[in-house]
């Protein structure tokens, strides 16, 4: 086995990072003092992650990617602990998929069929969406709406045709793309890819101008009602709980009918540094590190700052 580079974006930036081939599998190593591994993409592999963790980090350190630890985590709906590595949990956005009535009825609350309804009557339209140049071209239109959302720069602010283009175009044969139309304008999109009887959000975005509209909302249902049409399990959309659990964002899930799943991800040290580090938490990000209260103030820090830095791009309009 041989060292390859694989390009990946980290906070909207393409970056070449070290990755190996096992199994039909790339595994790449990020990060700088400490190395860490992880599949590329984790939870859109489809079929079995891993079958035999230790066989898999004999052939890890036969690639020569020096990696200093390993991570990988089971996948849903495995949720009981299968090995007995250090382990910490992820937490998922997920919709058990029943019937869309099922979400209908009992999942969301009432306002969200109220929002849902309103999008409706006012004339939004949300289909499936063809991935042509001309839904690119709304998917940048969307992008370069602001240079700022949910408190903090967006990383997708002002990307070219080509660069959108090339990055929704992975995984062929795997998306789906729902759009939301007023008045022949795209105003909103979902992009879903699918792994086995999963369908995960990798991206919904809608223009803020057209708010009132609520065409998130409205894309959410058109997924569940996918989802349903296609035999998918569950529908995910990345975290629930991120870094502040009050987020607006986690607000948001909750009232579209998500609940948070935990997922065992484990951590195995390769070298006396990966040791140290994991015993030290020091594999966590420094966000993870910082204490709650403290990180809390941080981020009203920033979203002051950038709601600043908003205000005086809106002037320049």
């Amino acid at each position: 086995m041989s060292i390859d580079h694989t390009e990946i974006h980290v906070r909207g930036k393409a970056v070449c990072v070290p990755s190996a081939q096992i199994g039909g599998k790339t595994v790449l190593t990020t990060g700088k003092w400490l190395e860490i591994a992880a599949f590329q993409d984790e939870e859109l592999i489809e079929g079995e992650t891993i079958a035999d963790p230790e066989s898999f980090v004999s052939q890890l350190k036969d690639t020569g990617l020096n990696a200093d630890i390993f991570t990988f985590s089971q996948k849903l709906p495995a949720s009981t602990p299968m090995y007995t590595y250090h382990l910490e949990w992820d937490n998922l956005a997920i919709i058990p998929i029943a019937t869309f009535s099922d979400w209908w009825d009992k999942r969301v609350e009432s306002s969200v069929r109220r929002a849902v309804k309103k999008a409706a009557k006012l004339g939004v339209v949300v289909e499936v969406a063809e991935f042509d140049d001309a839904f690119v071209e709304g998917i940048v239109g969307i992008n370069n709406e602001t240079p700022i959302r949910q408190g903090r720069a967006f990383w997708h602010f002002q990307k070219s045709f080509d660069a959108v283009k090339s990055e929704n175009s992975t995984y062929p044969g795997r998306n789906a793309f729902l759009g939301a139309y007023y008045e022949n304008e795209l105003i909103g999109f979902i992009r879903i890819i699918y792994a086995d009887k999963v369908a995960n959000i990798v991206q919904l975005l809608s223009k803020i101008k057209h708010y009132d509209k609520r065409p998130a909302n409205a894309l959410i249902a058109k997924a569940v009602q996918l989802c349903e049409q296609q035999g998918i399990s569950y529908l995910t959309y990345c975290n629930y709980i991120y870094n502040d659990p009050k987020s607006s964002l986690t607000e948001f899930k909750r009232r579209n009918g998500f609940e948070q799943a935990l997922l065992p991800r484990y951590y195995i040290p390769l070298t006396l540094k990966g040791k140290i580090a994991l015993r030290l938490g020091l594999h966590q990000s420094l966000a993870q590190r910082i204490p709650k209260p403290v990180f809390s103030q941080l981020l009203k820090i920033r979203s002051f700052w950038y709601e600043r830095r908003l205000k005086d791009f809106k002037e320049t309009l």
